[in-house]
């Protein structure tokens, strides 16, 4: 991802660019493995919210529903290369990929509630498969951070790598991938996905259209200008 001035925040061109890439990795039988990472000093600090509030919404149930379908049917391992904050989508992205490495200094959050909104583009998937329902709900339900070290310790990620960059370690992983027995690799991941896709067809439609429709709440900003407050006021005791 490739927008290091913002960190890597995704406008409507590059979420639909997002949908695309996993598709034309997945039919590229010469892809063996796939690294995921952001340029810069961030992962992915989710939807650029300029650009997103100026433009006409396409479609995003569809769209969020294809992003994760297609990531999801990549037969080739997605490795994660976490270099910096993962918020909201970006969170997602990362949280979505097959082994998670992270940076010290990488960061996790979904922040749609402090936006006012459902946590629909899949963190109410992925989140509590990772960590457990009730440590998953107050993530969503306040839009706090994670450390990468405390999400290596509960299960959330696999690794955070210290002694050396990020991205090394996960091209590294994914060669080590790649020169392995394709066939049994990739339908060890199909069986695990199945897992995954099923908590996907459970939520991913309600999350997504519920999402959507707080949106469009009359009084979305006012309450999350209190929710706000209260956070911080919260956060002092």
């Amino acid at each position: 991802m490739n927008r290091p001035e913002i960190l890597n925040a995704i406008n409507w061109d590059m979420h639909s660019e997002l949908e695309r890439v996993f598709v034309e990795l997945d039919e590229d039988k010469a892809v063996r493995a796939i690294v995921l990472t952001g340029a810069g000093r961030g992962f992915c600090s989710g939807g650029d919210q300029k650009t997103l509030d100026k433009s006409p919404i396409p479609s995003p149930t569809r769209g969020g529903r294809h992003l994760i379908r297609n990531m999801l049917e990549v037969e080739a391992p997605i490795i994660a290369a976490v270099n910096g904050v993962a918020v909201g989508l970006g969170a997602t992205l990362a949280l979505f990929c097959d082994v998670i490495f992270a940076s010290p200094a990488a960061r996790f959050a979904d922040t749609h509630v402090t936006a006012g909104v459902v946590a629909g583009d899949g963190g109410a998937v992925m989140w509590p498969l990772l960590m457990g329902p009730v440590r998953a709900k107050h993530y969503l339900m306040t839009g706090d951070f994670i450390s990468a070290e405390k999400a290596a310790s509960i299960g959330m990620i696999n690794e955070v790598i210290s002694n050396r960059d990020v991205k090394d370690a996960a091209i590294e992983y994914a060669e080590m991938l790649a020169s392995g027995p394709r066939e049994s690799i990739i339908w060890t991941k199909y069986c695990v996905n199945k897992i995954i896709k099923q908590y996907a067809h459970l939520l991913l439609d309600t999350s997504t259209a519920l999402e959507t429709i707080t949106f469009a709440a009359p009084d979305r900003r006012d309450a999350v200008a209190a929710f706000a407050e209260k956070r911080k006021r919260f956060a002092e005791r």
